[in-house]
């Protein structure tokens, strides 16, 4: 890796980059052009060979890029060529539901072990896992080797979930929940918030009727 200030701009393009090349390879395309990959990833070209700049040397002047040598090195590059455990807290209707999206394991990231403190709850088995109270989420982390925890707990309850997770020296947290978390400057956190997309969008349409 060339730098390690990375935009994260760039870390969401590579995201992207990523999808859209998995895609590519699926339907039987071996190599692509960096035009092609740059309209199917709604960039320019030039924003690709930039963003791929960070971390070395890719393409063949006059030939383009290898797909799967380039999934196999971006993934390398953003550390997701391998699996990630990961704890999740709250099981309401959104934990529910990421506990039964399948393509988190797809990617590297696999849900091992999910924590509520409703006790109707507590004890139950929902998607192959036993639902746990999160009072033992420290005894458990080192157990399973969890890495990164997701919260997705009511608002007023976020922060208490945030503290189990630190006091498990849980590496990094996804926030699922509406709610700002105070946690150590050593973990990253990344908040998830649909209505900041739903915002953005009736933002972009209002502009567009004036």
């Amino acid at each position: 890796m060339k730098s390690e200030h990375i935009p994260k701009a760039t870390i969401g393009r590579l995201a992207v980059y990523i999808q859209v090349l998995e895609n590519l390879l699926r339907d039987g395309n071996e190599v692509i052009s960096s035009e092609k990959l740059a309209r199917a990833c709604s960039v320019n070209s030039s924003q690709i060979r930039k963003d791929l700049a960070y971390f070395g040397e890719f393409g063949v002047r006059g030939v383009g890029y290898y797909v799967q040598e380039l999934i196999t090195s971006i993934k390398l590059s953003l550390g997701i060529d391998r699996v990630w455990k990961c704890a999740l807290i709250g099981v309401g209707n959104m934990g529910s539901a990421l506990l039964r999206h399948h393509d988190f394991e797809k990617r590297g990231f696999k849900i091992c072990a999910a924590f509520d403190c409703d006790p109707d709850k507590i004890g139950l088995e929902f998607e192959g896992m036993e639902i746990v109270c999160p009072t033992h989420l420290k005894e458990q982390a080192p157990e399973l080797n969890l890495e990164i925890g997701l919260i997705a707990t009511p608002p007023d309850r976020a922060q208490r979930a945030a503290n189990h997770l630190v006091d498990a020296n849980i590496k990094g947290i996804i926030n699922f929940a509406p709610s700002r978390i105070n946690v150590p400057k050593h973990i990253p956190v990344e908040y998830v918030d649909f209505f900041d997309h739903l915002y953005a969008v009736a933002f972009q349409i209002t502009l567009g009727t004036d």
